[in-house]
């Protein structure tokens, strides 16, 4: 596995505006003009997949017009302009993107403002805004790969605000929403294209991870070599687009039990009921086979959903020893997928 390193690993930059991304103060009348390595700056950072936003204090409708005339406001999701603090800011940029608070950075050219996100957010990095020509150069903001899934993520966030926007005015109950999106959700076992993306998603993914293990593409390729293990890749995609590849699990294939050493999901995919379709894929492929499926669960500090999913799916606690929960599934004749899900499988 890999070792996790004390490196953050960054999914969104937050940009301040006035003398950061432009020089000069818009509310002051000042003729601004966009700095001249900024562009190349967040067109880099949108290709690496690193999300971007703004926390400004600024008029909404001039700033967002400035920035418009300047070419950027695609780059920027859920901007938060206004006269809030920046720490509340972040906040809701945060909850918007539903990533920790850990994987974000601020870029500001004002020391105290700096300093506000460092006294409530510790752990969000903060960089100087005038120097932010060298923002491409620190290692948590270089992801090893840069993955398909990484050329498109800011694509497929708007249209996941799409969703969101359409799930917020529809009267009824979530079922009813959830058919309404046309879900088709395929597994398939990875082969050699999938590996980096998986590579990405165990390193990405914290709350949604059954074990919080990480595991580097050397190792998955071997795990997709080796006939005592099975490495599937699950992708979704609705009506709004594709999700893109979104789900993992690794199961360790003995004569008598199946152990599944590692499933993980992504946020984005929360109360879909992907992890239980997922599992429920597993659960035939073991019947198939007349042998045992167990799993694997280490608590973290933000994975319990992963422990409530198994349980959810049948799974009972059989042990538990030094932080690592073994489950068991009970078997059943057949397995139910959602009805407002369509599964494609081998």
């Amino acid at each position: 596995m890999l070792k996790e390193s004390n490196r953050k690993r960054i999914k969104c930059v937050v940009w301040d505006l006035d003398d950061t991304i432009w020089t000069g103060t818009l509310l002051e009348g000042d003729k601004v003009v966009l700095k001249p390595h900024i562009r190349s700056v967040i067109e880099v950072l949108d290709k690496r997949g690193i999300l971007q936003s703004i926390a400004s204090r600024n008029d909404y409708n001039l700033a967002m017009e400035k920035i418009e005339e300047f070419g950027l406001k695609e780059y920027f999701l859920y901007p938060q302009i206004g006269w809030n603090s920046k720490s509340s800011s972040i906040q809701k940029i945060k909850d918007s993107l539903n990533i920790p608070m850990d994987s974000i950075a601020f870029v500001d050219d004002q020391s105290f403002e700096r300093e506000e996100i460092n006294f409530v957010f510790p752990e969000v990095l903060c960089f100087d805004g005038n120097e932010s020509q060298n923002l491409l150069e620190y290692p948590e903001l270089m992801p090893r790969f840069i993955t398909r899934d990484s050329l498109t993520r800011r694509q497929m966030y708007m249209d996941d605000t799409k969703r969101k926007d359409a799930e917020s005015q529809f009267e009824g109950v979530q079922e009813e929403f959830l058919a309404n999106l046309d879900m088709k959700l395929t597994i398939n076992l990875a082969d050699d294209q999938d590996l980096k993306r998986i590579e990405e998603l165990t390193v990405r993914t914290h709350q949604l991870n059954s074990t919080g293990y990480t595991y580097s593409y050397e190792e998955l390729d071997q795990f997709r070599k080796m006939d005592t293990y099975k490495l599937y890749v699950a992708e979704l995609e609705d009506r709004y687009g594709t999700y893109g590849k979104i789900g993992v699990v690794l199961i360790e294939c003995k004569k008598e039990v199946w152990r599944i050493k590692l499933l993980l999901m992504s946020c984005r995919v929360m109360n879909r009921g992907v992890g239980s379709a997922v599992l429920n894929f597993v659960k035939e492929l073991v019947a198939r086979e007349n042998v045992k499926l167990q799993a694997e669960f280490v608590e973290t500090d933000r994975n319990r959903m992963m422990y409530i999913t198994y349980r959810f799916a049948g799974f009972k606690e059989v042990s538990c020893k030094e932080g690592l929960t073994i489950l068991e599934a009970a078997f059943e004749d057949k397995c139910s997928y959602p009805e407002y899900m369509e599964l494609i499988t081998p």
